[in-house]
């Protein structure tokens, strides 16, 4: 099928055998000019396209719009306030909020002149189950600054102990003890910020970013300029197309996150694009907003969790004049997070081809908090989910292979970062003899014959584990599998049967959708009991078994939760992903019920 906005950059591998057993692969393209730091980005498109809108915010019925311009007039001025309180490198800036116009501002501002922002999830600050989060973060970055977009819708964690002594900053402060955000575009007429801006290179640290603390309390990871910056060059390298036109993106995915706060901020102001935030994300009552702003604004880029492509779609097949103005500009449909449901992916193509007679450019990558963060992507065309590409260019991939054609995966490149906040011990343990940084992923090749075909993420090694009779489960795959057996029944799961004779899984399920199916809620200790629910879970699990062979991916019994993962409880990170060993732990009680011969409330093959 066609593709939109030719040419791509064809995938070029170099691969080299080691004689230890291990596999480099490195890109056969050079990598580009780079830029020294994220402001001489904004000071070049505030010169060639002023009155280009940069970021906008949902404002009443319309838009809140800052141009380029506008954005660096405001910068260096919020940059002079920071320097006149004596602000640097030592002084790192928390943002509590989640994306809007001032947060980016005082980001932008932070990094044109050397002080680190440290962005956390707003949940933390929101959920008051999840304080002792926001306090983890604030001990181990000690802010001199602060920042909410309203004070008292944040009243309760700007109370904290851990925030004395530390200037808060609100957009709507409310109170005589909060700095209000707007006293900060004045200034300060004793200071030069282009002589701070001077002193910014490569090696500065422009954020610190948490990790999710899936596996272990969130780290901070060390963001330089250079980490960013190489890796727009990068991604520019694979996706010529960024360079042609400018991006435009409506986009929820938060700011403390690698994804939306690196990857896709810095795409729109590396290109000169504009950077629409979608105040809606992909939940109930919630997405409704996303359409409504779809409604008036459209992108050339898309980039979601998978979820959300799947609600989208929904969406625009019950709105043609939406699904025409969505594909109208379209030049790109990115994933990431998991992998793509074939049949989502595939609708997308159908109504692309009716809409327009070609499809855009349908792609994901992979990457970590740790490298900035895309390292491979598949960015040829291709017809399948799954895929997750090639080495991008400036990049070494070391893949160490087990005896089942599965590698474990390690990077090396300018985008890696040079270590963690505060932590030489795990910084130390993260690289190995070879400087590679280790990250506790795997892959696979699509086809071993083919290089250029390129990769599929094949899980985190650390969710894998043996049932009792010695064999390896591949937790990451069979849990987007068994998900696809069961959706749109259930919304998350957890893969059980560490030691165990047999696989069990632990449903999360989407309420509303048991609701519109006509199953009730009735719960047991914990778990929903309703027979018919059990039944179907069987009905559909047994269809699966008939399509696989071997203990290591059949699942034999199931049950499902009665009660949502928990933030405060560490069930649920800040990037919205399960924490499987905290969940596995916290209902031990509902894990041994799984593997009881007598409970109800379990459905067994």
């Amino acid at each position: 099928m066609k593709q939109l906005r030719d040419p791509y950059l064809p995938h070029k591998v170099l691969r080299e055998d080691r004689p230890d057993g291990t596999i480099h692969l490195r890109s056969g393209h050079d990598l580009g000019p780079v830029a020294g730091n994220t402001g001489d980005w904004l000071t070049h498109w505030a010169g060639a396209a002023p009155d280009r809108v940069f970021i906008a915010e949902r404002y009443g019925a319309g838009w809140r719009e800052e141009s380029y311009a506008a954005t660096l007039q405001k910068v260096r001025a919020i940059a002079a306030a920071l320097l006149g309180r004596g602000m640097g490198a030592d002084t790192p800036i928390l943002i509590m909020s989640g994306n809007g116009v001032d947060h980016g501002l005082l980001s932008l501002a932070a990094q044109y002149v050397g002080v680190p922002t440290v962005p956390v999830a707003e949940q933390y600050s929101l959920i008051h189950g999840a304080h002792g989060r926001l306090v983890h973060a604030i001990e181990l970055v000690r802010p001199a600054m602060a920042y909410v977009v309203d004070a008292g819708h944040y009243a309760e964690a700007l109370k904290l102990d851990a925030l004395d002594g530390v200037e808060i900053v609100a957009s709507h402060p409310g109170d005589a003890h909060v700095t209000a955000f707007d006293s900060l575009l004045g200034g300060d007429a004793g200071v030069d910020p282009d002589a701070a801006h001077a002193r910014v290179g490569p090696d500065t640290v422009a954020k610190i970013l948490l990790t999710s603390g899936s596996t272990s309390a969130p780290k901070g990871v060390l963001t330089t300029q250079r980490m960013m910056c190489v890796n727009q060059t990068q991604i520019a390298d694979a996706l010529p197309f960024l360079r042609q036109r400018p991006p435009r993106i409506v986009d929820w995915l938060p700011w403390n996150h690698v994804f939306g706060g690196s990857h896709n901020f810095n795409m729109m102001l590396a290109h000169g694009g504009s950077l629409y935030i979608d105040d809606g994300k992909p939940a109930k009552g919630l997405f409704e907003r996303t359409v409504e702003n779809l409604s008036m604004v459209t992108g050339t880029a898309a980039f979601n969790v998978p979820v959300g492509f799947s609600m989208l779609l929904g969406a625009l097949r019950a709105d043609r004049a939406l699904r025409r103005r969505f594909f109208e500009d379209l030049d790109l449909i990115f994933y990431a997070g998991a992998s793509l449901p074939q049949e989502v992916w595939q609708g997308f193509e159908a109504m692309s081809a009716e809409i327009k007679g070609a499809v855009p450019l349908m792609t994901s990558s992979w990457g970590l908090t740790e490298t900035a963060p895309a390292c491979i992507m598949q960015h040829e065309p291709c017809e399948e989910a799954g895929r997750i590409g090639v080495p991008l260019p400036g990049v070494t991939v070391k893949l160490i292979p087990d005896d089942e054609m599965r590698c474990e995966v390690r990077v090396k490149g300018p985008n890696v970062m040079p270590g963690y906040f505060r932590d030489r011990e795990r910084t130390a343990a993260s690289f190995d003899d070879e400087g590679f940084f280790i990250t506790g992923d795997a892959v696979k090749f699509v086809d071993p014959a083919r290089i250029e075909a390129g990769l599929r993420f094949d899980g985190r090694i650390s969710e894998d584990f043996k049932l009792s009779t010695g064999t390896w489960v591949r937790a990451a795959q069979l849990r987007l599998d068994v998900l696809s057996c069961l959706a749109p029944l259930a919304a998350d799961l957890v893969i059980a049967g560490a030691d165990r004779d047999e696989i069990g899984v632990m449903i999360f399920p989407d309420m509303g959708e048991l609701a519109a199916e006509g199953f009730t809620s009735q719960t047991q200790d914990g778990a929903l009991s309703d027979p018919r629910l059990l039944s179907e879970i069987r009905r559909r699990l047994a269809w699966r078994a008939r399509e696989i062979t071997g203990s290591s991916s059949h699942v034999g019994r199931a049950i499902v939760l009665a009660e949502p993962p928990s933030v405060a409880d560490g069930e649920m990170t800040a990037k919205g992903n399960l924490n499987f060993r905290k969940v596995l732990s916290r209902r031990a009680g509902l894990l041994a019920r799984l593997y009881a011969d007598d409970d109800a409330c379990v459905t067994r093959l």
